[in-house]
């Protein structure tokens, strides 16, 4: 929420701040601020008052905005100042791209080794899933839904998968949370459950169907709210011309 008074009421004043980690948490406050969409994309940064809201002074923001263009979510243009960066519509495609490959495949290669409290833990995040959804919870529904799909990068102990997963999360991030509606949720419940059922039968052929088509779904869904929202896209004028489309899903 944002007033005249304190337009970054939103954003969580660190609660110590020393010499070395001011930056690191003026950087995970705006990181934060941003994924969740509480800093729209196209949105003008005022440094001054993010300076007020976190009780720094403006190094640790200057240096928190360099680190946050690195990771696309800030643009800074000379004598303009700094905005939140649209979403690239390209970026997420090709991350969902990386993300189908790997995901499928590790699924592949976990089942049929794994453990029994793989299987606990999934039945524990299923029911936590399904109570954010009653409760219309889509922040701790987003937290859940990533929680799934790390409870099987974990039991894989494959680090460098899941670094390549987490790497590109951010933009990823943004760009679902602007398609989070309660029959969304619904659906990622139903989607998350056909893969659990795969993994449940040993059957890795029919949980890597269940990944892509989940992940597929997301993407065709991300789509048309692009189509719709161009302006909250960097590219979302191009949408739907010269075939753009015709390359998702990736079967």
């Amino acid at each position: 929420m944002r007033t005249e008074a304190d337009p970054y009421q939103f954003l969580e004043r660190p609660t110590t701040l020393s010499r070395g980690s001011v930056t690191v948490d003026v950087t995970n406050a705006l990181r934060q601020a941003i994924v969740t969409l509480a800093m729209a994309p196209g949105q003008t940064i005022d440094k001054g008052a993010v300076c007020e809201r976190l009780g720094v002074s403006r190094f640790p923001v200057s240096e928190a905005l360099a680190r946050l263009q690195v990771d696309g979510l800030v643009d800074i243009a000379p004598q303009r100042g700094s905005t939140v960066s649209l979403v690239r519509i390209a970026d997420v495609r090709e991350y969902m791209l990386i993300r189908k490959g790997l995901e499928s495949e590790a699924l592949r290669v976990l089942i049929g080794s794994h453990n029994a409290s793989l299987i606990e833990d999934l039945h524990a995040n299923m029911a936590a899933q399904r109570a954010a959804a009653s409760r219309d919870d889509a922040d701790g529904f987003h937290a859940i839904d990533i929680e799934f799909h790390d409870i099987i990068f974990r039991a894989m102990r494959f680090t460098r998968i899941k670094n390549i997963i987490d790497g590109a999360r951010a933009n990823l991030d943004r760009a679902r949370r602007l398609i989070i509606t309660p029959r969304r949720l619904n659906l990622t419940i139903a989607e998350h459950q056909a893969i659990f059922d795969g993994i449940l039968a040993n059957d890795n052929t029919r949980a890597a169907q269940a990944i892509r088509a989940h992940i597929d779904a997301v993407m065709v869904e991300l789509f048309a709210f692009a189509r719709q929202n161009p302006d909250l896209f960097a590219d979302g004028e191009t949408l739907g011309k010269a075939g753009e489309l015709d390359s998702f899903p990736f079967g």
